[in-house]
């Protein structure tokens, strides 16, 4: 296993991202993470001719689906009687 993409995918330094890093920490393919970035679902910037996901947009992604996505129901729990 290749340490240094492991690294990379978790360092609290990197300020931008790339496509594939974006996609390891949101632990989706590649090709869905283009289709966020795509969409206007996932932020992404040029820096040249390179694409590059801001690190903070990630966990900002992630808050909006949250918040977007229906609370799931309750789970009733027995009571002993």
């Amino acid at each position: 296993m290749d340490t240094a993409h492991i690294a990379d995918a978790f360092d609290p330094t990197l300020v931008l991202l790339t496509v594939e890093e974006a996609a390891r920490r949101l632990r989706i393919g590649r090709t869905v993470c283009y289709r966020l970035i795509s969409s206007g679902e996932l932020e992404s910037i040029t820096v040249g001719h390179l694409r590059r996901v801001p690190a903070d947009a990630v966990p900002e992604f992630v808050t909006r689906r949250r918040k977007s996505q229906r609370p799931a129901a309750p789970i009733a729990l027995a009571t002993a009687a």
